[in-house]
């Protein structure tokens, strides 16, 4: 038997989660009885009876029906069973010989709407042995969701993103089994994290309702689906589980990541924050929750950047601008020559020309310029000068001013304050590599102490992993998604005038930005 009972203890980023090993699908070694004229029991009704109590009722399908026999008379009784839960009734998915219950495995996934990173995860222990990431295929059809949202609208659309995802999942389980030596019949679940359009396109679904008033999704809880029937090439009867979203515009990989945080467990109020194709956000505690999203992704990702793009070799990913002399240092992914500028770097750029007293509070550059220059062209690799434009700054500020809005939204509907505030958790890969600081003073992020301020990282994979290994964060997981308050910011007035008077640096009111409002008067650029 596969399942330990002992407790999976995982440190993510000083994030401490206590783990019953539990999994989705479970192992177990069985020595029957052979029959005899004193025990004629049917093969089939042997095997279960032999079960562990609570599964004597799990269900067989026609397939393993076929192979019972076959297997049990040639493995002198002795076999292995793998069983999946589907939606509350376990289901056996594999009868083979012999003891294989030590090799039990699931993939955990995060589909990002540009990246998907799969996790393969020993069940029997909770760990991940490896991690497998590549770029979404449906990014050729269409880069943005927008797009997709627009292309999968009519039957053939849905068909050709769902292919595409299918494929992209099959490459990463490919490379992970044979890294590792494993076959597919061994892997018997399969776990996702991913926001509401990328579910829908996994499952062949309609997501066209999703961008239109009033915002209504197909589905928020998917439940267990047999993999083989999307093509995933594992076991033919493996489970695949997406976990739940709460509305169009909050999905499975922000419940998966609050599940990660476990910010649903404290009792101090925290705010977790993902910024990436959305910016999400949920403040709350034990007690209660509460979330928003509004589009964020593609200024602070580079799509929409003069010299954008993502963070490739000789991206562009921090950016100094020397106090005295005015100097510009930067730094490049792979230390490549520098060919562009990725979402943390355009970050750096905007709280770097305010510190310098190069822009105004607004967002505005102080002197007739339009643009500002990174990196000369006698540096960069296509001989052209990156640089930072108006136009770039100008849309970094409407999506920080939509995360202020959003923020000081949520706060009031609760009857929050800032400062009351204890933790702040950043999720995402943006999140993980993003300068702090910069975060902090372009007004991105809370202004709190910096050792409240907690990088998840991939907290939709990991989100995952935690369901994949235990039925009670699963069954957490749906708790979360029913307790969670959603407000709809398309259709509140209240946002969208908080958001027109949003958009300055690092916020209207500098008393929430008390750090940042220091260093701006210790360089002269404010008058105390």
């Amino acid at each position: 038997m596969s399942v330990t009972g002992t407790n999976n203890t995982i440190l993510q980023n000083r994030v401490l989660v206590d783990v019953d090993i539990k999994p989705i699908t479970r192992k177990f070694h069985l020595q029957l009885e052979p029959p005899s004229l004193l025990n004629n029991l049917a093969d089939v009704d042997r095997l279960k009876d032999k079960l562990p109590e609570g599964f004597h009722n799990a269900y067989m399908p026609l397939p393993i029906l076929n192979k019972v026999s076959e297997v049990l008379w040639g493995a002198n009784w002795q076999v292995t069973v793998t069983l999946a839960q589907f939606n509350g009734i376990w289901q056996v998915i594999d009868v083979e010989p012999g003891d294989t219950s030590s090799r039990h495995y699931g993939i955990a996934v995060d589909i990002g709407t540009t990246t998907v990173v799969g996790y393969l995860v020993d069940l029997t222990t909770g760990k991940t042995l490896g991690s497998a990431a590549d770029y979404n295929g449906q990014v050729q059809y269409g880069e943005d969701i927008l797009t997709r949202i627009y292309l999968a609208a009519d039957e053939g659309g849905r068909k050709k993103f769902q292919q595409a995802i299918v494929q992209t999942l099959n490459s990463l389980i490919s490379r992970l089994i044979n890294e590792f030596k494993i076959s597919k019949h061994e892997i018997s679940a399969v776990t996702v994290g991913a926001n509401t359009t990328m579910v829908h396109l996994l499952l062949g679904l309609d997501p066209s309702r999703i961008c239109m008033l009033p915002y209504i999704p197909v589905v928020n809880h998917p439940g267990f689906i047999n993999a083989a029937s999307l093509g995933l090439d594992i076991n033919p009867l493996a489970s695949l589980y997406c976990l739940p979203g709460v509305g169009s515009y909050v999905g499975g990989d922000i419940i998966s990541g609050i599940l990660a945080s476990g910010m649903h467990k404290k009792t101090d109020l925290a705010l977790f924050v993902d910024i990436g194709t959305n910016g999400e956000m949920v403040l709350g505690n034990s007690e209660w929750l509460t979330a928003c999203a509004g589009a964020a992704g593609p200024a602070l990702e580079g799509g929409v950047a003069r010299h954008g793009m993502r963070a490739e070799p000789g991206a562009v990913y921090e950016v100094r601008i020397d106090e005295q002399t005015g100097a510009v240092h930067y730094k490049t992914v792979a230390s490549q020559k520098p060919c562009g500028i990725c979402g943390s770097g355009l970050v750096d750029c905007l709280a770097e020309l305010l510190l310098a007293g190069v822009i105004n509070r607004a967002g505005k550059f102080k002197d007739s310029n339009k643009e500002f220059t990174v990196v000369p062209a006698s540096e960069a690799e296509n001989n052209t000068a990156i640089t930072f434009t108006q136009t770039d700054i100008d849309n970094i500020m409407r999506t920080k001013g939509a995360v202020n809005a959003a923020l000081e939204y949520l706060l009031e509907s609760v009857g929050c304050r800032f400062e009351e505030i204890e933790t702040f958790y950043a999720a995402g890969a943006f999140g993980q590599y993003l300068d702090l600081e910069s975060a902090v003073t372009i007004g991105l992020y809370p202004d709190l102490q910096r050792d409240r301020m907690i990088r998840l990282g991939n907290s939709s994979g990991e989100g995952a992993r935690l369901a994949l290994i235990s039925e009670d964060c699963l069954r957490e997981a749906e708790e979360i998604s029913r307790s969670i308050t959603y407000f709809e910011l398309n259709a509140s007035e209240v946002f969208m005038n908080k958001f027109v008077g949003s958009r300055f640096l690092p916020h209207t009111n500098l008393d929430y930005y008390p750090t940042v409002k220091k260093k701006m008067l210790a360089r002269g650029l404010l008058v105390d």
